[in-house]
């Protein structure tokens, strides 16, 4: 059998060495710098040509997955559009519906798209808030959580992030808000019948321990509950299994991760392939009938993560199909 010819060798075949400088027309270094152009001008059309035959096959594989079981548990799959912070939101909804995904969350900042001079978030203007309604219809996603967001005590300051939600359908405003907030907050999510998740970034962030969102809610009502980020936790070095055990009935959405290690310096990976224990997650979230928005937030290979976060949306539906027929058994 023939010996295989690098890829980027194939290239160089199809543009020929410079000549020698007694034989060309051209200077030798004029001819190495067309070379160079030509070859680079090769690799940008292949990589454009490329990239949509990537996402015509994570559109086939997730289209051909059973999400059934995820959709009886009320399991919302969605992404956290912070996964495509390089992109617009837009582009972020284009490639959440590109991998099957009907659900999304939003975060503050984001640009809305290349031809719209705004940021996600309240604010906007009624042609925006148009625009942005439009596209979601169109692409068939629905926004069911915001954040992280800064919200307050002052009253004023944190209705127009509840009105801004309300407008859009959210139902889950994730924040690190403190308790010296809570009446006010509690007060406007029970106007606006929007629940409030106390997100974990990892310690010494402020909820970085679930023992901390248990002692701030101690007393209150289902409006304000855990937004669970299981990679923080890891991160943390704490067990997020045992973290969800401590959790039970204070858990509102997620932001679920699987990490390549425990511990700082650790990155996102496809579910199920890293050190989370995702199948316990998953069999623990059933167990307490969790039901509501599960965001894939992936900060890893910003730009090229697709292929990524199309493994996590397989993944968890395999594994969730899985979960529902062992609790059968048992």
């Amino acid at each position: 059998m023939a010996a295989k010819v690098p890829f980027t060798s194939r290239l160089r075949l199809l543009i020929p060495a410079p000549a020698s400088a007694g034989s060309c027309p051209f200077p030798y270094h004029q001819v190495s710098l067309m070379r160079r152009y030509c070859f680079g001008l090769v690799l940008v059309f292949l990589t454009n040509c490329m990239a949509p035959s990537q996402l015509v096959s994570a559109q086939e594989s997730v289209g051909k997955l059973d999400t059934t079981a995820a959709e009886k548990l009320g399991w919302k799959l969605g992404v956290q559009t912070y996964s495509f912070n390089r992109f617009s939101f837009f582009e972020a909804i284009d490639k959440a519906a590109s991998v099957g995904l009907k659900y999304a969350e939003a975060y503050p900042g984001q640009t809305i798209s290349a031809d719209i001079d705004g940021k996600m978030g309240p604010g906007m203007t009624e042609e925006q808030m148009r625009a942005v309604k439009e596209k979601l219809a169109a692409a068939d996603v629905r926004l069911t959580a915001f954040g992280v967001v800064g919200l307050s005590a002052d009253e004023a300051a944190s209705r127009p992030v509840f009105e801004w939600c309300k407008e859009l359908g959210i139902g889950v405003i994730n924040t690190e808000v403190r308790e010296d907030a809570f009446d006010t907050i509690e007060k406007l999510s029970k106007e606006y019948g929007i629940k409030i998740g106390l997100h974990n970034h990892p310690d010494p962030s402020y909820y970085w321990n679930p023992d901390t969102v248990l002692k701030a809610t101690e007393g209150r009502g289902d409006w304000i509950g855990a937004c669970a980020d299981t990679g923080h936790w890891l991160r943390s070095g704490l067990d997020p299994v045992e973290c969800l055990r401590k959790l039970e009935g204070r858990l509102v959405s997620f932001h679920f991760k699987d990490l390549n290690r425990a511990g700082k310096g650790a990155h996102d990976v496809p579910w199920g392939t890293g050190v989370a224990n995702v199948p316990a997650l998953l069999a623990e979230m059933k167990r307490q009938g969790f039901q509501g928005p599960i965001s894939i937030e992936y900060e890893h290979n910003w730009l090229e993560s697709l292929p990524e976060i199309a493994q996590c949306v397989q993944n968890f539906h395999r594994l969730t199909a899985q979960t529902v027929e062992a609790a059968k058994s048992n």
